[in-house]
């Protein structure tokens, strides 16, 4: 299983959010970085994610930007 952190931008006031994503059916993070790409990038792409131990829906439309690392806090 493979985990990554995404700083989330959003639309709007360019406010941000950093979830965890992880696909337990993908061992490679370059794999599941090419998978969250591709669901947000669709027009009704939805992401489940996690803050802490929150639940977080990420809907693609919401996204400004983007940043991505394997694991921890974005630098």
């Amino acid at each position: 299983m493979a985990e990554v952190v995404l700083r989330v931008r959003f639309t709007g006031g360019g406010e941000h959010i950093d979830l965890t994503y992880d696909e337990p059916h993908i061992a490679e993070v370059d794999q599941v970085i090419e998978h969250v790409v591709t669901q947000l990038a669709q027009d009704s792409g939805v992401l489940r994610t996690r803050h802490g131990d929150r639940l977080v829906v990420l809907y693609g439309r919401g996204v400004a930007a983007l940043e991505v690392t394997p694991r921890g806090a974005v630098l």
